[in-house]
């Protein structure tokens, strides 16, 4: 539902105020925090009050300039920022369950659909988090059409791109405990399981347009959770789609990552929950 905007709202800031507006309406539907809700919402109505197209001010001043307005901060700048250089919202299509991996990896400069398709499909990955594990670790330069100078040019851009929304922890921190990611997993599953959930109809592998992906918002501490079983190609290639669980998480000032967490299929950890990419700190974890 669209609000009643002045007329004279310039145009680009009416659209990316939508975006925003219909971000937060998903948001109250599926049960998340109001604080989420209610700071999507105070963010349309900054960028409808604006005079001047915010892209200008974009340009001119980057995402500080944005973060000077009323109710924007780090993570709705960000938000801002995508909409404004890509004319979408991926938090949106997140929670819409439209969200693909190959449209994520184009993102990123250098990837286009193809290369994204490849990507995908090569290395089994689904964030740009994970990308950037495997342009660290040398798999992305092994997928056919890249090499050592182009994955290079790719990493370097991944780099841009998620130094701009790291998390900032305390020193010797990367990232969220996994006992605590794990904790989420276990409540999305739990109440999946017994229908407590909202449902969503995901675009992708859904003809009937049904809703049938359950969604979970939760708190924990300081960070806002956003679980959902891992509706990709792959997922349904190997009938793990009741098993694969990506969980998004975000901070109070919109800070944000994520994680996909699995059951390990071989090793020590065989038949445990483990968060990928981290599966000796959830052996430490377990162990505790």
């Amino acid at each position: 539902m669209r609000s009643n905007t002045n007329r004279d709202t310039i145009p680009f800031n009416r659209i990316a105020a939508d975006l925003l507006r219909d971000t937060a309406e998903l948001l109250d539907q599926q049960h998340a925090n109001p604080f989420r809700i209610d700071a999507y919402r105070r963010a349309a109505e900054t960028l409808e009050s604006l005079h001047t197209d915010v892209r200008e001010l974009l340009r001119e001043e980057g995402s500080a300039g944005l973060m000077r307005l009323p109710f924007i901060g780090q993570g709705l700048a960000s938000a801002i920022t995508e909409i404004a250089r890509s004319g979408r919202l991926s938090r949106l299509d997140r929670l819409r369950g439209a969200l693909e991996p190959e449209v994520l990896f184009q993102t990123v400069p250098g990837i286009g659909p193809r290369l994204a398709r490849v990507i995908h499909d090569t290395l089994e990955i689904e964030t740009l988090e994970a990308l950037e594990l495997a342009a660290h670790d040398g798999r992305l330069e092994t997928v056919r059409g890249l090499g050592h100078r182009r994955t290079s040019a790719i990493s370097a851009s991944l780099a841009s791109i998620l130094d701009r929304r790291r998390l900032r922890f305390a020193p010797g921190m990367t990232t969220l405990p996994v006992g605590t990611i794990l904790d989420v997993d276990r409540e999305y599953r739990r109440k999946a399981d017994a229908g407590e959930l909202p449902l969503i109809a995901p675009r992708r592998f859904n003809p009937d347009g049904k809703a049938w992906l359950p969604i979970l918002h939760t708190d924990r501490e300081d960070w806002h959770f956003t679980a959902l079983y891992s509706n990709t190609a792959r997922a349904h290639e190997l009938g793990r789609i009741d098993d694969w669980v990506v969980a998004y998480f975000y901070d109070g000032d919109h800070r944000e990552g994520q994680a996909t967490i699995v059951t390990e299929t071989r090793g020590a950890l065989k038949g445990r929950r483990v968060v990928r990419g981290r599966e000796a700190e959830c052996a430490s974890c377990y162990h505790a």
